[in-house]
């Protein structure tokens, strides 16, 4: 099974991502249902595996977060760009999140890819790269999306199948974070 841990992004701002599609020569957009934040991507994995993470990451007690995003950008950099994203701003939580499912993954004696944890969303591929002068008008006009933030309650373990139609991504696990104590409830267990 081809296996990827991910955030999943609520319908309104998969819509509002989808909805920054426009005419950019060679690029391959991904359809809404694509949009998501991956924690890390495992590639192939068999059942025992994919059994032995499963339960490894059920034992995860993390906090709850917000996400805000950012600018839009490429990969590896506009002069080549090959993928287009709308980035997620660093919140450390996110970062405690994604080290905590590297740890556990390791842990399986599962390999981990060794690019760092970047947070973004990708909204589109080019093949070959996109020119410069094509991107450069795109990003100026949508250099500062406008994106409400997101509650993250949840994450989710996904097995990708690649058709001809695109990949269909089925969730097989759900790990709950736990909910985070607003401030004025800690502050008042200091004081008892």
């Amino acid at each position: 099974m081809r296996i990827f841990i991910a955030i999943e992004l609520p319908d309104q701002v998969r819509s509002m991502l989808a909805g920054l599609r426009s005419e950019l020569p060679g690029a391959r957009w991904l359809a809404a249902e694509q949009l998501h934040l991956t924690m890390a991507f495992l590639g192939e994995l068999d059942q025992s595996s994919v059994n032995r993470l499963t339960d490894q990451l059920t034992k995860l007690q993390l906090p709850d977060f917000s996400l805000h995003f950012s600018a839009i950008g490429c990969f590896p950099d506009q002069r080549q760009a090959r993928v287009l994203w709308v980035g997620v701003q660093s919140e450390p939580l996110l970062t405690k999140l994604a080290r905590s499912i590297q740890q556990t993954i390791l842990s399986c004696e599962i390999p981990l890819e060794q690019r760092p944890f970047s947070p973004h969303i990708t909204l589109a591929r080019f093949k070959p790269p996109a020119a410069p002068q094509i991107l450069q008008p795109y990003l100026r006009q949508h250099s500062q999306p406008k994106l409400p933030a997101i509650e993250v309650r949840e994450f989710i373990l996904f097995q990708s199948r690649l058709t001809s139609q695109g990949a269909i991504h089925t969730p097989l696990e759900r790990f709950a974070l736990r909910r985070a104590c607003p401030i004025q409830e800690r502050l008042s267990h200091h004081r008892l």
